[in-house]
């Protein structure tokens, strides 16, 4: 029987021009959570989306995919995210970055 542990995803959009002292913001995120010792960090690139200023930011063409949305997900217990986003806050202020971060509860199963 698969056993399942409760933890928290904090999930982090950014656009992938978003830049902190010549670095990706999302690099730096998944940087600065293997430092805290977060469970894990994965950065998926997003195809086509639209945010709150419903500007569409797609692959498909090539004068806009220079911006595409980068998705870092992060998976750790409660406690240690919200250890943790105080040094999220402080990246996304000091980059000026236009980011949304949301965090939900997970169910999970490692081998």
């Amino acid at each position: 029987m698969m056993e399942f542990t409760e933890r928290e995803l904090l999930r982090i959009f950014v656009g992938e021009k978003e830049k902190l002292h010549h670095r990706p913001i999302y690099e730096l995120l998944v940087s600065r959570a293997l430092e805290q010792g977060m469970a894990g960090a994965t950065v998926l690139r997003g195809l086509l989306s639209f945010g709150l200023r419903h500007k569409l930011h797609t692959a498909k063409i090539l004068e806009l995919a220079g911006d595409l949305p980068m998705v870092v997900e992060i998976v750790d217990s409660t406690e240690k995210v919200e250890s943790f986003l105080p040094e999220v806050e402080a990246l996304l202020r000091d980059a000026g970055a236009d980011a949304l971060v949301t965090r939900e509860a997970v169910r999970m199963w490692t081998t």
